[in-house]
């Protein structure tokens, strides 16, 4: 019967999409769970332009 394989053959395939789909949820959602808001960032300053900008 080979309509009945390709129904099942079909049916992993959308299980497994649904498997990568939940699992790029929970990485986007982790992500932006652990991200640091910009305002809360700093800038850093190269250190040799931080010495010739300081009064010696």
């Amino acid at each position: 019967m080979p309509g009945r394989d390709n129904e099942s053959v079909s049916r992993g395939e959308q299980i497994q999409a649904a498997e990568r789909e939940a699992a790029k949820r929970r990485l986007l959602e982790q992500a932006e769970a652990e991200r640091v808001p910009m305002e809360e960032t700093t800038r850093a300053v190269p250190d040799r332009r931080w010495r010739r900008d300081r009064p010696q």
